[in-house]
């Protein structure tokens, strides 16, 4: 059974500090890059970091590109993001997602149409 949780989100000021963390099960995680998305009301979903399944690579949205930093613990089956400088455009629900293809990097994620396995999502609000 395929268990994809997010959690670690919270309301946080400007400036501030949070660390998302996605534990995922069933889904052969070691095997299959993860990305991290967020969605603002009433805005389209947007891929905000990707990294592969060996953390041979990262890449990153511009928006947060400097302040994010995606990491992983194959060992754990756990996905993190740790978000530094959050600013009130951070503000969104974040949701982490695994990659359908095991095995394979990819060069363009932020569509998210290469991802079979998403979670809830775990609210980020940022208060200026």
């Amino acid at each position: 059974q395929v268990q994809v949780v997010e959690s670690g989100g919270g309301l946080v000021q400007a400036g501030g500090s949070l660390r998302l963390s996605c534990t995922a099960s069933g889904v052969n995680f070691d095997q299959r890059g993860m990305c991290w998305f967020r969605q603002a009301p009433g805005k389209e979903r947007e891929g905000v970091s990707y990294i592969s399944w060996n953390s041979g690579v990262t890449d990153y949205a511009d928006s947060v590109k400097g302040r994010f930093t995606i990491s992983r613990d194959n060992a754990k089956n756990t996905l993190y993001l740790v978000m530094n400088n959050l600013q009130p455009e951070d503000t969104a629900m974040y949701f982490c997602a695994a990659q359908r293809v095991r095995y394979s990097y990819l060069t363009s994620w932020s569509s998210g149409t290469e991802f079979a396995y998403w979670g809830q999502g775990t609210q980020v609000t940022v208060s200026s």
